[in-house]
């Protein structure tokens, strides 16, 4: 027998809850390299046509697809690789630790979207399974 403090039916509502406020706050980092909003510094001059670009294309596409939840598994696996790619070309190299390499972030958003590539996207989605 199982103690559950919530009831197991509301798993996919916070799914999808999940789903939604990981896009929210990925699209950020999107919005933030493409269109400096909110600004961050280190962000100034990027140009559409870098690695940076692309990956802020990905970000604020992606975080949008996501957040509506259509296309969601292929979209999260993509994500979830561009997360990993992320953590071990700007982080990883520093050291192995992440809390110490800054990569804490990335290396969660990589496992975040490889939950919704392989469980789907929860309640409130377009795709909705």
């Amino acid at each position: 027998m199982t103690l559950r403090i919530i009831p197991q039916r509301f798993a996919p509502y916070a799914q999808g809850l999940l789903r939604i406020a990981a896009a929210l706050l990925f699209m950020q980092h999107g919005a933030a390299k493409l269109f400096s909003v909110p600004h961050v510094e280190m962000f100034d001059g990027l140009k559409l046509f870098s690695l940076m670009g692309a990956a802020g294309v990905l970000e604020l596409v992606g975080g949008l697809l996501m957040l509506i939840g259509l296309l969601t598994r292929p979209v999260a696996f993509i994500l979830s690789g561009q997360m990993a790619v992320a953590y071990f070309l700007a982080h990883a190299g520093a050291n192995i630790w992440p809390i110490l390499n800054k990569g804490e972030l990335a290396a969660l958003y990589c496992f975040v979207f490889l939950f919704f590539a392989v469980a789907g996207p929860g309640a409130f989605a377009l795709d909705r399974e």
